[in-house]
This record gives structure tokens, C-alpha cells and sequence, in this order.
């Protein structure tokens, strides 16, 4: 013979509310190229790096071949950890693609890397447009423009639904 009370017990669990699961949204094909972009931007960079600490020769070679005087292992190290710090930033963006600061932050890397490069030719002409400098010009355009679209992609946060709901009303 039964308990009648330990089989209401074990019935009751039946019409407990269930937990609801958060919905994942899937996250947007281009948002997924933009994160390989990345990684793949951020491996050739360590190589940079790594290349820029080794022998500093090879910036004057490839890069600032317009005043290779001006290239001394103080200023490849100081180039190294400049990529190394880039490397380590868009890696992460590419991990916490939807992290909006991090995606700022990322963006920015690229900004500055295409000012840096863009005032070595133009301002300072260090570096005449070889494709040791058309590189870099090229990457970080082409990153930019797609950072710039990948905006696009974000889901709304609940800030924007308030603030839009509130203009409805």
C-alpha cells in the first residue's frame, strides 16, 4: 500500500512552471567571415611580431624603405609590440564577436593602423607604396569596411528596443 500523500508529491511535480530556456539567436553568416577575418589578421600579425623582434632589417626592407635610416631595433620592438597588442585585440573580437566594446575597440585598431600607414606615405614618406606597405593598406581598408557593415548585424540591445519603443509612444 501506498502513501496517498507521497503520490500527490510526486504528481505535483508535473504542474510545476517550467523553466524557461533563453532562445540563442543565431548569429549572422557575415558576422561568422568577419570572426575567421580576424583570426587570420591576427596570426599574420604575431608573425609580424615575432619577424619585427628577430631582425629589425626586415622593416626597413619592407616597409619603411623610403628612410631606412630610420629604423632602429628600438623602433621594431617598439612596431612589434605595437602589432602584438592589435594581434591580441582583434583575436578576442573574433572570440566575443558581439561584445560591442571589444568591436570598438577592434575597429579602432584598424583606424589607426590605415592612419599610421596612410601618413608614412603621404606626410612623412618613409614608405613609398611597395607591396610591403600596400599590405597593410589593404587589410586594414578592407577591415574597416567590413567592421562598418558588420554593425548591421548586431542584434538590437535593450536599450535601443526601450528607446525605440519610446519614440512610438
Amino acid at each position: 500500500m501506498t502513501c496517498p500523500y507521497c503520490s500527490l508529491l510526486a504528481d505535483s511535480t508535473l504542474y510545476l512552471p517550467k523553466k524557461k530556456k533563453k532562445k540563442k539567436k543565431k548569429m549572422s553568416r557575415f558576422l561568422n567571415v568577419l570572426r575567421s577575418w580576424l583570426v587570420m589578421v591576427s596570426v599574420i600579425a604575431v608573425g609580424n611580431t615575432l619577424q619585427s623582434f628577430r631582425d629589425h632589417s626586415f622593416l626597413s626592407e619592407k616597409l619603411y624603405t623610403g628612410a631606412p635610416e630610420f629604423v632602429n631595433g628600438l623602433q621594431a620592438r617598439t612596431f612589434g609590440i605595437w602589432t602584438l597588442l592589435s594581434s591580441i585585440i582583434r583575436c578576442a573580437c573574433a572570440i566575443d564577436i558581439q561584445n560591442r566594446t571589444l568591436y570598438h575597440i577592434t575597429l579602432w585598431t584598424f583606424v589607426l593602423a590605415l592612419g599610421h600607414f596612410l601618413s608614412e606615405v603621404f606626410i612623412y614618406k618613409t614608405a613609398p607604396l611597395t607591396i610591403g606597405v600596400m599590405a597593410p593598406l589593404i587589410v586594414a581598408s578592407f577591415s574597416v569596411i567590413g567592421m562598418l557593415i558588420g554593425f548591421q548585424y548586431f542584434p538590437e540591445t535593450q536599450e535601443e528596443v526601450g528607446a525605440r519603443q519610446k519614440k512610438r509612444n
